[in-house]
Order: C-alpha cells, then structure tokens, then sequence
C-alpha cells in the first residue's frame, strides 16, 4: 500500500485529486472531516494533511510520497525529497512595498522590516543579493502587515497578484517560482516503490497527454510533401488515401505550445476539414 499525503483543503487540493482521478484512480466520496481515504483500485492510501506538514511526514517515512507545493517543499528544507514536478500550482514568491514607496529593487529594501511566511526562502535570496534587512516572521495574512506599521515590505506567493493590488501593494522582485511537486520518503517498503513507480509512470501519461493535441486533417495528395513536413508526429503522421482520388487523410500529434502555429501554416498548405481532439493518455 502507498501512503500518499496531500493538501487537505487550499490551492492545490482540488487540482491534486482530479489529476489523481485522471491517472483511472478511484476512491470513496470525501468530507472535509475524513482524514485518510484507500483507493478502490489502486494500492493507494491518501492522507489529508496541511500542505506545510507534508514533508516533514514523508522524511519521516510516515507517507511513502506527497504532493505540495515546491515553496513549501523549500522552505521546510526538505528539497531531496524531490522527485517530480506536476505542472500546476504555479506561482511565485514575491517581494512587495506599499505602492507609494519608490523602492525600484531589492536593494532598495537593505534595513527595511519584511514581513514573510517564508523566512528561508526570503533569508537566502537577501543573502545572495548582498541585502541586509530585518524579517518579520508571520504565519498568515502578510499583506496586511505594511498597512498595520508592522513591516515595511512583504515577501509572499502571488498568482494573478489581485491580492497584492487590493491591499495597494506592487511587486518589487519574484525571489523564487514554484509548482506542486511529487515527493517522496527515501525508504520505502517494496509494495510500496512498485506502487509509487506505477503512480508515476500513469502521472507523466496524463502530463504528456496534456502537453499535446491529436488532429485530423484532409489534404491534396499533391501538398502532402507541405503537410508532412510540418506534422512529425511521434515518429511520423499517419497518411490514409480518402475514396474521393487526389486526397488524403493524415492523423498526427502536435505539441500545445506550438500548436497555433502549425494549424496556421497547416491552412496555408492546403489543409482543409481540420479537427483537433484532446488526448486523454499518451504512452512512450
């Protein structure tokens, strides 16, 4: 059986479970007072926990893996743990003064009060900078501590960065970027290594299948050299002679980030009837 821990409630617990779903693992209905929960066809146990005591119980052998945020990760000072990154999640740590402050960088900040919930984080990339500043360690709510006279600047994560604005705070410098990540115990029994190794092989499928679009397109045989040349695919598209003579259906697989751009120049080739469908796995 695998022990795995994960954020009982926050930003990564619901994207953690649906990408759990999303590897065909399947386990009972779940209530914000249910702590623990066995897979129903998976040697798999979930752990609810609070993201900042999960790694601690993984370096102790208590979960054999977890899943949370790199920031967190980091910070605990468990960073070996470290097995893979998950691709969501992201956000960043940031550095933020009141938005009248004419603090341009970091090094305007040397002797300031910075009020954090990443202390480590914070301490070493002031250290690497060659910035001196007091940090004000708090557990929450860190926005507000420039506004209450407690700190003159803030070190806190920020995705979309409406808080930051809501609260008249303006980013002076990002001092690390983080995502969930997979982490795992150094020992764990052999049921479960072979269970975390199956974990991860179905986890890189759905991340594969995510980075990339499967499409269907009709083409003039005589632009097939065009077409061909901008669709590799895994190893080569798929070419298959239509009933109408002179055309041809050709199936291929294209990356997301380089997706619009090749539909645009599939057109200009003579591509026509072009359907894009989603990828649910992909293996190899």
């Amino acid at each position: 059986m695998l022990r795995l821990a994960i954020q009982k409630s926050g930003r990564l617990a619901d994207e953690t479970l649906a990408l759990i779903r999303a590897c065909g693992i399947g386990f009972a209905p779940t209530t914000s007072a249910r702590l623990r929960t066995r897979a129903t066809n998976f040697p798999l146990e979930l752990l609810f926990l609070r993201d900042d005591d999960i790694p601690a119980v993984v370096a102790d052998g208590t979960a054999d893996a977890g899943i949370v945020g790199q920031n967190v990760l980091v910070e605990a000072g468990f960073s070996p743990l470290l097995l893979d990154p998950l691709g969501f999640g992201r956000c960043r740590l940031a550095l933020a003064v009141p938005r009248e402050d004419a603090a341009a960088d970091v090094q305007a900040l040397a002797g300031q009060r910075i009020a954090t919930s990443y202390p480590r984080l914070l301490a070493d990339y002031l250290a690497t900078n060659g910035v001196t500043a007091e940090i004000h360690p708090l557990s929450g709510s860190v926005e507000i501590a420039p506004s209450l006279g407690l700190a003159d600047a803030i070190c806190d994560i920020v995705s979309s960065g409406s808080t930051l604005a809501a609260n008249g705070l303006r980013e002076v410098a990002t001092i690390f970027t983080s995502e969930a990540v997979l982490i795992g115990a150094a020992a764990p029994s052999a049921e479960a290594a072979a269970a975390l190794a199956q974990l991860r092989f179905r986890i890189r499928a759905v991340q594969r299948a995510r980075r990339h679009r499967y499409i269907l397109l009709n083409a003039p045989d005589a632009a097939l050299p065009a077409v061909r040349a901008l669709l590799p695919g895994l190893k080569a598209p798929t070419v298959v002679p239509l009933a109408e003579p002179g055309w041809s259906s050709v199936q291929s697989v294209v990356p997301e980030e380089t997706f619009w751009e090749v539909i645009s120049q599939l057109e200009a080739a003579g591509a026509e009837g072009i359907l894009v469908v989603p990828i649910e796995k992909m293996i190899g």
